[in-house]
């Protein structure tokens, strides 16, 4: 798949979330878990306005917070916790297609960095396009938001 990186500057985007650490291959299935988990907080509290599904990915070490974008910060009920996406100058592209294959998008926006000079500021973060039915049968359609952070060009890396 052809990607289209963009770079833009965002703000700060409050979410409840779970804090996890996982392996690339157990991604799959503490993502999906993760997610579970701060939705039955978040209908059992009756949060209105709770969004997309998020996981941001913190380092290398896949330290992770995964959850769902809120209108307003989260106070926290139990182990769901408030944070925030990171604010500040990304790196984006848009995936198409099955969850398996976001790999691709990723290793898209870091090389088109690297070809632009650009630097990674280190958390990465993924929103995930809100289920519809037509993506059982079409998973080329699922949508899948990429960002990364970087370093503004006038900052050096820590």
């Amino acid at each position: 798949m052809e990607y289209q990186v963009q770079v833009q500057r965002l703000q700060s985007q409050p979410t409840a979330v779970v804090r996890r650490r996982a392996s690339s291959q157990g991604l799959a299935t503490v993502v999906p878990d993760a997610c579970g988990t701060v939705w039955n907080v978040l209908r059992a509290q009756k949060v209105a306005g709770a969004g997309r599904h998020v996981a941001v990915y913190w380092d290398g070490q896949i330290n992770l917070e995964v959850g769902a974008e809120v209108e307003s910060p989260f106070a926290g009920h139990g182990e769901v916790v408030g944070s925030a996406t990171p604010a500040g100058t990304v790196a984006t592209a848009i995936h198409f297609g099955p969850y398996n294959r976001l790999s691709e998008a990723h290793q898209a926006i870091r090389q088109w960095c690297a070809d632009h000079g650009y630097t990674l500021a280190g958390p990465n973060w993924e929103i995930y396009g809100h289920w519809q039915d037509e993506w059982n049968r079409d998973p080329a359609k699922i949508r899948t938001d990429v960002f990364y952070l970087l370093h503004d060009r006038g900052e050096s890396p820590a």
